[in-house]
């Protein structure tokens, strides 16, 4: 379990109190209280989050950096404060290495785009690994297409961990995307032994975070990546919300992938010029309160001890794991040592999609299917799994819930 270093003094972690901070846990579905388990697609949201982001449209509703009035200069400080805040959080250099994107999606997207165009040649190759969410797969096989290169793959073992002894390394590398952590599995990897392996051969190294910013420590300068992508959506934030990390350096030779209002310095009827960052890559008019809602659920999540956060959800996972299997023919897919909240698991002769809908009549809202990760569903050989994604604000009595009902399912499923 990875751990964080957190100020001194913070909000005393105590999941009731938690959990009274978050509105939908009061709902009911089909009749039952709701229990929660599909983070790791999209986490809840506090109360204040919920209300940062109305606020802006009730009190400060105008656009960013285009105007002199009040409400936009308002509206302005309250985006850039935001910007700070993730800025600090992830411990980037500079605020303007934080450009605000949709999510992790938009965020390997200008990636790959951006970076093809700077780097790739035809027979240049990129790697990646076996456990790759689609968003980390399909815009560098775009990227490859495009510039003649070629795409290479990280095995995954047995246990979902990567292999390190067949990194396809070559003098042709010239990017490394890698997940930070496995959405599928909960596989939390060794990104940094791996990017410092990278830079000693000089390859780009852009990191999927999406699920590692909910859970980890993440400090961009010590990882030593020079991108790190993340959506806002997954950490307690507002959806179509994301950021893109990059080194200034590095950043400043990409060239834009999208072009329009703000991101340009000069524009002719035959040339433009490009803003200064983060702006040159934040074309049109962004999704300014989702923005500000990002920036408080930062803050939200750092009022806690983020250690104690952690230390709960990983025994969540670890009763989890016992429970289950416990179940006749249940079989976890992922058991690396090193894991998230995230627990994926098949069992003979239930299919996924029919067990996820009968845990939904009981108010359990888990994931069935192939996440987004269909090569990786291959290399396990199965079509999907059913996956509990836990956060700071479930509770060990809902995962005796969901495991009960999993009895239950598999009882009238057999």
């Amino acid at each position: 379990m990875s751990t964080f270093t957190t100020p001194a003094v913070k909000k005393a972690f105590e999941v009731e109190e938690i959990r009274a901070q978050f509105p939908i846990l009061k709902e009911l579905v089909h009749g039952k209280p709701l229990v929660y388990f599909d983070n790791a697609a999209t986490s809840q949201k506090p109360r204040r989050v919920i209300k940062a982001e109305s606020s802006y449209y009730a009190t400060i509703n105008a656009n960013v950096h285009r105007g002199v009035h009040t409400l936009s200069t308002k509206a302005t400080e309250a985006q850039e404060a935001a910007r700070e805040t993730i800025r600090a959080h992830i411990n980037a250099k500079h605020a303007h290495e934080i450009i605000f994107t949709s999510g992790t999606t938009a965020g390997m997207n200008l990636a790959a785009t951006s970076l093809g165009q700077l780097l790739l040649k035809p027979g240049d190759e990129v790697v990646i690994s076996g456990m790759e969410h689609h968003s980390n797969i399909v815009p560098w096989q775009l990227a490859c297409e495009r510039h003649g290169a070629t795409l290479k793959v990280i095995p995954i073992t047995d246990s979902g961990e990567w292999d390190l002894k067949q990194v396809p390394f070559t003098d042709r590398t010239r990017i490394l995307a890698i997940s930070h952590v496995s959405n599928t599995l909960g596989t939390i990897n060794p990104v940094k032994k791996l990017i410092a392996q990278a830079k000693k051969q000089g390859i780009v190294t852009v990191v999927d975070g999406a699920q590692a910013m909910p859970h980890l420590n993440v400090d961009v300068q010590a990882l030593g990546c020079d991108l790190y992508a993340f959506s806002g959506h997954k950490c307690y934030g507002p959806t179509g919300t994301g950021v893109l990390y990059g080194r200034e350096d590095l950043l400043d030779r990409m060239p834009p992938w999208q072009g329009g209002g703000e991101m340009i310095d000069q524009v002719t009827l035959t040339k433009s010029t490009w803003a200064k960052l983060p702006f040159k890559f934040e074309a049109g008019t962004p999704h300014i309160a989702g923005i500000i809602g990002l920036g408080e659920a930062i803050r939200w999540m750092q009022d806690y001890d983020l250690n104690t956060m952690a230390a709960h959800e990983h025994t969540l996972l670890e009763h989890a794991t016992k429970e289950l299997l416990a179940i006749d023919g249940l079989r976890i897919i992922g058991t690396a040592e090193e894991k998230v909240s995230v627990i994926s698991f098949v069992i003979e002769g239930v299919h996924h999609y029919d067990l996820g809908t009968l845990l939904d009549q009981q108010g359990i809202a888990v994931r069935t299917g192939h996440h987004c990760t269909q090569p990786l569903m291959e290399r396990f050989c199965v079509s999907g799994t059913t996956r509990a994604s836990f956060a700071c604000f479930n509770t060990i009595a809902e995962v005796d819930v969901m495991v009960a009902a999993t009895k239950k399912a598999v009882k009238m499923l057999r």
